[in-house]
């Protein structure tokens, strides 16, 4: 049989050059699944792609586009506002001087035929649509971006130093890609060495295995220096990624990791190792001199992660920190890693993981080894536990100010510190998910359920026995007339060891078995009588029963049902925690939400109008998702009141829920939210709130004293219903759309329950 999806399968295009291409997903779009599978694909045609992840803006990607100097954008857009999207992006590439560079794109069938050739119109290269993936197979579409990329950066080839030396980031990154492909001058790169030599300009070399977390503390240590230095210093960072060295492409994933950049006084540049076998770039001298030579203050170079013996950035550098992780195995495995004896400084990552105290104390005693330091305190080893992870963390804040002295050292200049100095050396503070005294706490979960389950059945096992034996001890009495003693002591030892609890369920179960016989279920709640119809009837005229019992007469059987299962609205609650749902309210779902506030709470009415029930569904827009305010920026503009509503202040959602009480006890509210769940949480509640103190107001006359508005906020706060979908765990492997940290995120969640336990 013929393998048709390899027959079928086109061959990957072999490129000629070294193409280059910056990949993303849209701004306030978190579907990354699709760009990633072209980024990989892109990677495996031989391509260095610079990807960048989802959620980014059109200044972030042509900005990386420019600087990275490549030849092509790759972009999936699958949240609309792609038309406005993509046009922005062409008008800015043809600003800065990037008109050069191709735009391709895609995003199913979001984008339409007719978007798709005015996008064409307007300049983008080629918007892929479903038909051209199911004729072209993913490896095809690959070929055609790959191939029309295919040549040299364009633009015109440096001739001399005159825009470098002013600062011209155009200049820059075409002179770094002229020394990565060899098509520099000799002369040219004779006056870049003398250039550099006259600048002076710091190195600082970051080096240390892959995934200790080296972008995330770059990107906190220039995040420092901003602050510190009020933005007045010109950054440059090299940040350098292995080559594959089967296909020739390589991953340069760093920017993804860097939030501090967007300043124009800072620079970045991608460089991947092309076959030299080593950590860095054999163009990575004549790259630093020539940031040099444009002027920068300070040069930051990041390595590719690197083995034990590796340490070829220490000879291009003034200053260089070594950064690993607590995982390094035994002690003596520190023994092995070359950068333990030439770096300057060393800082353990992740520190708030398991083994970060022993691992600080064995590499700084380690470092003393070293440097034979033995006088020197082994505190003062210039060893830090760091969490880059961690917002503001104390122990990256150490690091930086002993960073920032050596390096004025070496030419730095710098003003006076305005930045707090932390007494210690690591991070003090370790934000856990689950503390380690509850590591277990899933088993613990398991442990109980399965042991409550045994203890079920065992106690259903006593039931059973003592209505045997009970019968049993009947029947002799009735047939034989004998003493029965010895079954009453075996009747006598089973019910005491039969819990009081399941005696009581026992005793209770002709009651249950009457309450729910009948046609109606009567509850007494303070002197009033609350009946619940048991029954409904069919089309056909069938009587339906809402809760059928069963038919158990075994008391074994019948505890062991309401041990495991029992009715609604009881232990164990599998059935539901309420004993019947609200009659009389039609359960439909009122969705809505498109464009502003007043249009959605129009489409709100026009849903619920004559209901007596009012369960209002709201959908947001991504731009809200994302916590961020609505903008004339175009690729901002395209998402506003895109597939939901668009809410940014108080008044907005108040104007959406208008005409609506949200504490009638018909009416509930849903929202899907996520991301800025508690912000938007907080702002329903301060509505519906408001609402009953304006209420207040009309019905008094009056404005209501300081015991009112406690009163009315207590009793809101109590009453209001609905729900908001803040499933953070889901956002953080699916949708993205994350704007805090997980761990910080689950904490405001815990918090949110909390305060609904409270009020």
């Amino acid at each position: 049989m013929n393998d048709l999806s390899r027959t079928a399968r086109p061959t990957a295009y072999k490129p000629k050059h070294k193409v280059r291409f910056v990949t993303a997903a849209s701004l306030f779009d978190g579907h990354d699944a699709a760009i990633n599978i072209m980024r990989r694909l892109l990677q495996a045609t031989g391509c260095e792609v610079i990807h960048l992840g989802h959620n980014r803006s059109v200044e972030e990607i042509v900005t990386a586009a420019l600087e990275e100097d490549v030849q092509g954008i790759a972009i999936s857009s699958y949240q609309g506002g792609h038309v406005e999207f993509f046009k922005y992006m062409i008008d800015l590439l043809k600003e800065r001087g990037g008109s050069h560079i191709k735009v391709f794109g895609g995003g199913g069938g979001v984008i339409v035929p007719d978007e798709m050739r005015e996008l064409h119109d307007y300049g983008v290269t080629r918007i892929f649509s479903p038909e051209d993936g199911a004729r072209l197979g993913l490896q095809g579409m690959i070929n055609e971006c790959v191939a029309a990329c295919d040549h040299l950066p364009a633009g015109p080839s440096p001739a001399e130093l005159k825009s470098l030396q002013a600062g011209d980031r155009r200049a820059l990154a075409r002179f770094i890609s002229a020394l990565e492909n060899g098509t520099c001058a000799p002369a040219l790169k004779a006056a870049l060495a003398e250039a550099a030599e006259a600048a002076k300009t710091p190195v600082l070399g970051v080096t240390g295995t892959g995934g200790a977390g080296k972008s995330s503390l770059t990107d906190e240590l220039v995040r420092r220096f901003r602050i510190d230095q009020n933005d007045a210093l010109a950054l440059a960072i090299i940040s350098i990624d292995p080559s594959r060295r089967k296909s020739g492409g390589a991953l340069l994933g760093d920017r993804i990791r860097m939030n501090a950049i967007g300043h124009p006084r800072i620079y970045m540049r991608s460089l991947a190792t092309r076959d030299t076998g080593t950590e860095i770039s054999q163009a990575l001298p004549d790259v630093i001199q020539c940031c040099k030579a444009a002027g920068f203050d300070l040069i930051i170079v990041e390595t590719s992660g690197i083995g034990q013996g590796d340490a070829a950035i220490v000879p291009l550098a003034d200053a260089t920190l070594y950064v690993m992780t607590p995982e390094f195995g035994a002690a003596s495995q520190l023994e092995k890693i070359d950068m333990l004896d030439f770096a300057d400084f060393v800082a353990i990552n992740k520190f708030d993981r398991k083994g970060g105290a022993d691992a600080l104390r064995d590499v700084r005693k380690q470092v003393q080894r070293n440097r034979e330091l033995f006088q020197t305190p082994v505190d003062e080893m210039p060893v830090f536990g760091t969490m880059a992870a961690r917002f503001n963390d104390d122990g990256v804040t150490a690091l930086y100010h002993d960073l920032a002295a050596q390096l004025a050292q070496h030419g730095l200049k710098l003003a006076p510190s305005k930045l707090a100095r932390s007494a210690s050396r690591v991070s003090s503070g370790k934000t856990v998910i689950v503390p380690p005294q509850r590591a277990r706490y899933l088993a613990e979960i398991a442990d109980t359920s399965r042991g409550y389950r045994r203890w079920a059945e065992d106690q259903a096992r006593l039931a059973r026995e003592r209505q045997q034996l009970s019968a049993a001890r009947d029947m002799l009495a009735k047939e034989c007339q004998e003493d029965s003693a010895a079954l009453a002591a075996l009747f006598e030892a089973r019910d005491q060891k039969l819990d009081t609890r399941c005696k009581k369920l026992l005793e209770m179960w002709p009651q249950t078995r009457a309450a729910y016989a009948g046609d109606e279920y009567v509850v007494k709640i303070r002197d009033r009588e609350i009946r619940t119809q048991l029954t409904s009837t069919s089309l056909s005229g069938t009587r339906i029963p809402k809760v059928v019992l069963p038919r158990f007469e075994d008391e074994g059987e019948i505890l062991k049902w309401q041990l495991l299962e029992n009715v609604p609205g009881s232990f164990p609650y599998t059935a539901g925690v309420f004993a019947f749902k609200r009659e009389n309210e039609d359960p439909t779902r009122m969705f809505a939400g498109e464009g502003d506030a007043f249009r959605t709470n129009k489409r709100f009415h026009l849903l619920a109008d004559a209901m007596p029930a009012k369960r209002l569904s709201t959908a947001f827009d991504s731009v809200t998702l994302y916590g961020f305010d609505p903008d004339p920026r175009p690729d901002i503009y395209g998402k506003v009141g895109n597939s939901g509503v668009s809410i940014a202040t108080l008044d907005d959602l108040t104007v959406l829920y208008s005409g609506f009480d949200l504490c009638a006890p018909n009416n509930s509210v849903s929202m899907t939210i996520n991301g800025p769940a508690p912000t938007i949480l907080a702002m329903f509640f301060n509505v519906a709130i408001e609402q009953q103190l304006a209420r207040f107001r009309e019905e008094n006359q009056r404005q209501p004293t300081d015991d009112e508005v406690e009163k009315i906020r207590c009793w809101t706060l109590a009453t209001v219903r609905g729900t908001v979908q803040a499933d953070i765990l889901k956002e953080d492997q699916g949708q993205n759309t994350c704007i805090f940290s997980t761990e910080f995120a689950l904490k405001m969640m815990g918090d949110i329950q909390e305060f609904f336990v409270h009020h």
